[in-house]
């Protein structure tokens, strides 16, 4: 059950979302939509602009890097910001510790929205590694098409593999290094459990690469690789630093907010 939000006292609360995730615009759709919330928060979307037509989400936005954890505190300062909601993507690490820093030093409390990583279940045989760079180590060793889905800014890591062939799907055309035997779909998640079986099938992949992203918004592929019998390489989120209260659902932000931006939930 949604918290109630709390009452407005004097000017709108200024709420930043460190965002491009679907907690991110839950998060703002739930603030925007509710009247008892939209009366008491302004809410400005940040968003890192790595994709080209971004989907907004409701309320302000701005769009690009804010200069370091200096910058964002003074943006944080100079926009009159009282509360930071940290919603950026798992693998997002550097605006995670920009964020932590940011309310170091201006002493505003920052909300870490992290969603639970994936976790194996019975039949599936998942291999993981530490970082992109480990990964494409190991994957030559567990199938010759691979699904790779870490994101187009991640095919550097894997350009030196000329005997794998790759099919990556993403937003917007991917920019070099890339692997050499490359087949590229251009599309917008969500997907489907049927969408992700048929991709695999028609492209015969053998192996699935995907970050432990979480969530269940790109897990369908994670049960269409199970049900196929396809081996998953599997990279372990990076380190989140330590001090910023931590909610794991939408619904814990919102009583985060209401409860006055607690240190623990």
């Amino acid at each position: 059950m949604s918290a109630e939000p709390a009452a407005a006292a004097g000017p709108a609360r200024h709420v930043l979302i460190l965002g491009g995730t679907t907690e991110a615009r839950r998060l703002a759709e739930a603030l925007a939509g509710d009247p008892a919330y939209a009366s008491s928060y302004r809410v400005t979307n940040s968003l890192a602009g790595r994709v080209g037509s971004p989907v907004l989400p409701p309320g302000e936005t701005r769009i690009g890097g804010f200069g370091g954890v200096e910058g964002l505190a003074g943006w944080i300062t100079a926009h009159g910001v009282t509360h930071v909601v940290d919603a950026t993507h798992p693998f997002a690490e550097r605006m995670s510790f920009h964020a932590a820093g940011a309310a170091a030093l201006t002493g505003v409390p920052v909300l870490a929205l992290r969603r639970p990583g994936w976790s194996p279940g019975p039949g599936d045989e998942w291999t993981f590694a530490d970082d992109l760079t480990a990964a494409a180590a190991v994957l030559p060793s567990l199938g010759g098409r691979a699904f790779l889905t870490t994101g187009r800014t991640g095919l550097r890591a894997f350009a030196h593999l000329t005997g794998t062939w790759f099919l990556v799907r993403s937003v917007d055309p991917p920019e070099g290094p890339v692997p050499p035997r490359l087949e590229t779909v251009l599309a917008r998640g969500p997907f489907g459990l049927e969408q992700e079986r048929e991709l695999m099938a028609r492209h015969r992949i053998d192996v699935l690469v995907t970050k432990d992203s979480g969530g269940d918004a790109t897990a369908p592929k994670l049960t269409a690789a199970r049900e196929a019998g396809i081996p998953v390489l599997v990279v372990r989120r990076p380190a989140v630093p330590e001090g910023p209260a931590v909610a794991e659902s939408v619904e814990a932000a919102l009583r985060w907010l209401a409860d006055g931006a607690p240190r623990t939930l």
